[in-house]
């Protein structure tokens, strides 16, 4: 009995190791981090400076590329002119930025959902403005646009994998799992000793929380494909890479734009928590509200948050909306 009082169990310093490696990397790739930290700031600082002081024709080019892309060439020449207006008007006429942006979310919800959503974008930023939080909010969309930007061009080529190969798919859903549990407040830590104090390790940060949706959703998309659509390409020769482009991504693009905009909004709740490190935006005017106990101020900064979240997840659910897929499937359940 006296040696089973005296058993215990010895105290294994997993966090010793991970904290080793983590200076392991400091001190050995620093001037890679360092150069990944560089590009990724100045690309949300250019984007940011896009957003708050919008140049004349990059604006028109923009919309006008996405409007063609979306809805013809029609509206592509409309929206090129309209934003060229604005930008004169904004640049020569002072009208303020914030109005020419607003206008052109408007067109671009118009173009996507029809004339309430387009209304809606433009009286939700023109309030965001109204409330003095155009400069916060379009840092945090600059910042939410890149991080997701990159958690989608990793997510899917690895949920692809996992959906044609079950070993990559046993592998990577441990981690998946792991990413998908950990607080995120815990993805800063490092982010901080390895891009310090600033947007860089938000963005990191946001990235890796981000992730797990778009690939889980991507191997879901890809494994739902039905296998006599595959092997009926087979069967006429088609090689791996065209059945891939050419069936089984398009079949599932409908989950995997899901993915796509669960990313998104996962990015829009990471933000907020971002703020703790200097991300600045509208996670730094949370951060400012909890510190002084500044209930207005925290209210408005949540508010423009959750107008970002709507805006992004209408337009997301409305592009799966407009694939060839989901069209035909509308059409097929319409006879």
């Amino acid at each position: 009995m006296s040696l089973l009082a005296t058993f215990s169990i010895p105290r294994l310093h997993v966090g010793e190791l991970f904290a080793g490696a983590v200076d392991w990397l400091v001190n050995n790739l620093s001037a890679v981090f360092d150069a990944i930290g560089s590009a990724v700031g100045f690309v949300v600082d250019g984007l940011a400076g896009f957003f708050n002081a919008p140049v004349i024709v990059g604006l028109a080019v923009v919309f006008g590329l996405l409007a063609l892309a979306l809805k013809g060439w029609k509206w592509g020449a409309a929206a090129f002119v309209v934003a060229m207006a604005l930008g004169y008007a904004a640049a020569f006429g002072g009208l303020p930025p914030a109005i020419v942006l607003a206008v052109a979310f408007g067109v671009l919800g118009l173009a996507l959902r029809g004339w309430k959503f387009g209304l809606f974008a433009v009286l939700a930023f023109l309030l965001i403005d109204s409330m003095g939080l155009w400069k916060p909010t379009m840092d945090t969309l600059a910042l939410v646009l890149v991080a997701s930007v990159v958690a989608v061009v990793f997510a899917i080529p690895i949920g692809i994998a996992a959906g044609q190969n079950d070993t990559v798919s046993r592998i990577v859903k441990p981690v998946l799992d792991f990413m998908q549990t950990m607080p995120g407040f815990v993805y800063l830590i490092p982010a901080i000793f390895l891009f310090g104090v600033g947007v860089v390790p938000g963005v990191v940060a946001t990235v890796i929380f981000a992730m797990a949706p778009g690939v889980r959703l991507t191997e879901l998309g890809i494994r739902q494909v039905d296998r006599e659509v595959v092997e009926a390409g087979e069967s006429f020769g088609a090689p791996p890479g065209r059945i891939l482009g050419r069936i089984q991504i398009p079949l599932a693009l409908p989950t995997i734009m899901a993915g796509i905009n669960q990313v998104i909004m996962l990015a829009l709740s990471m933000v907020v928590i971002a703020g703790l490190v200097g991300a600045g935006g509208l996670g730094g005017k949370v951060y400012t509200s909890i510190s002084t106990i500044d209930l207005a101020g925290g209210f408005e900064a949540g508010l423009a948050v959750v107008v970002l979240a709507v805006y992004l997840d209408r337009l997301t659910a409305s592009l799966t909306s407009r694939s060839a897929v989901v069209r035909a499937q509308s059409a097929a359940g319409n006879r």
